[in-house]
């Protein structure tokens, strides 16, 4: 089938590096599967430039497609700009069947096909096994029932299929790196650079987070087909940069390690920036200097809140000690630390932000992000403020750079 992937422009203040941009991983992971099944895929990433809606549209309509994918990493800050874009798809492409995935659709499928006819069937959790059953069925008018890990409109009504089992192997699973121009991506000060992942899922429960729930359980590639791919995009593309898109791709020290050996075994010079814990970065003391040498240059570590109370309450399963001597161990090796600090887990006063920030000075990261909370629906935060007042109605500013949950009392101290 002729099949069109779309990556739309992303609005959203924290999304967006001037003159530079990563490749849509996700949509790269679906094409791959799609072209191993035959079929004729193009890829449009909207994110480039950014293209305005007016091009997006024209370019869709004169791909004519028979299918259209779209889905963003974004997905609930990006979310609005999809429901106006598939309008004006399904007003000039009328025969074209329309399916949506992501984390957002995922988990708001009902509301949003109640909402947008437009939007013909929605794929919920991985979609490199799911796609391809779906683009089947729908090649050969098959009932979509069969297929499981979707939604979709029948007879005026929504129809969800089961759940589709987690992917046991990552490897049977190729990304669609051919599907991108990857001259066109560069990111870290002008490097050459991609989205790759080594692993899915975390084991930890913290409760503002929703990777249990998108990604069932934590499951990692083979260390050294993974390394090889690392090498031949850096040996055939000149990639210089792998940004991991993990949430927390060391959680078995063994494998971990397995990576960065097979990595420095390749004899190549890239670097490697990503997302961790802190307390296994603690764990890995006596192994940090294959870190290194594998080419880590940065790990951002989700530290969430200074405040032990705090800490507990997300279930965060860390210490204000243990973050500080991640942040110590990663300097000693030359590993850049970026912590994140995060706003409006609870009320918040004037003198709650000098003590974080007075803590913040103490931990000593190299740098740091700050975010305001956001209670998505798939976490549990999202139940334990729901008698909170939600100021942020514009979906589009859900980005963690704005605030979305007031504040009830503030004072000077």
């Amino acid at each position: 089938m002729n099949i069109l992937i779309l990556n739309p422009p992303h609005p959203a203040i924290g999304s967006r590096i001037p003159r530079e941009q990563l490749p849509p991983l996700g949509l790269l992971c679906v094409g791959g599967s799609l072209l191993d099944a035959g079929h004729d895929v193009t890829l449009l990433d909207a994110e480039l430039g950014p293209l305005s809606q007016s091009e997006i549209v024209r370019r869709v309509v004169m791909h004519r497609p028979q299918v259209l994918l779209i889905g963003h990493s974004g997905s609930t800050s990006a979310h609005p700009i999809v429901v106006k874009l598939t309008r004006r798809f399904r007003q000039a492409l009328p025969g074209t069947s329309i399916v949506y995935g992501g984390v957002f659709p995922t988990y708001h499928f009902r509301d949003i096909l109640s909402h947008e006819p437009q939007i013909d069937v929605i794929v919920r959790g991985e979609g490199e096994a799911t796609v391809p059953k779906l683009i089947a069925a729908i090649d050969r008018g098959n009932d979509l029932a069969s297929v499981e890990g979707i939604a979709f409109h029948h007879d005026d009504r929504i129809v969800e299929t089961p759940p589709a089992l987690a992917i046991e192997d990552l490897d049977a699973y190729r990304v669609g790196w051919e599907l991108i121009d990857l001259k066109r991506y560069s990111y870290y000060g002008g490097k050459r650079a991609v989205v790759m992942q080594f692993s899915r899922g975390c084991p930890h429960s913290c409760n503002y987070c929703g990777q249990r729930g998108f990604w069932a359980r934590w499951r990692h590639r083979n260390p050294q087909k993974f390394a090889q791919e690392i090498a031949w995009l850096h040996r055939t593309h000149g990639v210089e940069l792998i940004d991991l898109a993990d949430e927390n791709p060391t959680v078995n020290k063994a494998i971990w390690r397995e990576l960065c050996e097979a990595i420095i075994a390749e004899n190549i010079q890239i670097s490697i920036i990503g997302s961790t814990r802190a307390d296994d970065i603690v764990r890995d003391a006596d192994i940090l200097h294959l870190y290194r040498k594998a080419g880590v240059e940065r790990f951002l570590m989700g530290m969430e809140n200074t405040d032990e109370t705090t800490l507990l309450k997300i279930r965060k399963g860390s210490t204000a000690s243990t973050d500080r001597e991640a942040i110590r161990l990663l300097r000693e090796h030359g590993i850049l630390s970026l912590a994140t600090w995060v706003t409006d887990f609870e009320e918040v006063r004037d003198r709650d932000f000098i003590r974080s920030l007075r803590q913040l000075l103490w931990y000593d990261p190299d740098q740091i992000m700050s975010l305001y909370v956001t209670p998505h629906r798939w976490t549990g935060y999202y139940r334990m403020a729901s008698e909170r007042r939600v100021i942020q109605l514009d979906r589009r500013k859900w980005d963690y750079k704005h605030q979305v949950l007031v504040v009830q009392k503030t004072q000077r101290s």
